[in-house]
């Protein structure tokens, strides 16, 4: 297994590591190694895209109708007179 230093870690941080690692039961290594691990997790979730994200975020909060797909129209930007 490989090893990491971190330093200059603000001592704010790591009481708050400290006190995180005491609830879930842990040392603060393993609680470190445990963020790390959901991090690169997360990161290797393929997105759907912004549209696919949105629509996630706001999934079972009520809205009845469906969003239109925009995917496939031109593109126009707007125009600022002065």
């Amino acid at each position: 297994m490989g090893q990491l230093v971190v330093r200059n870690i603000e001592n704010a941080v790591k009481t708050r590591l400290q006190r995180r690692a005491k609830r879930h039961g842990c040392s603060m290594e393993e609680e470190v190694r445990d963020i790390l691990r959901s991090a690169v997790r997360a990161e290797e979730t393929p997105s759907g895209g912004l549209g696919t994200d949105i629509s996630n975020l706001f999934m079972g909060t009520g809205l009845s109708s469906d969003v239109t797909e925009l995917r496939g129209h031109t593109i126009t930007p707007a125009k600022f007179e002065s």
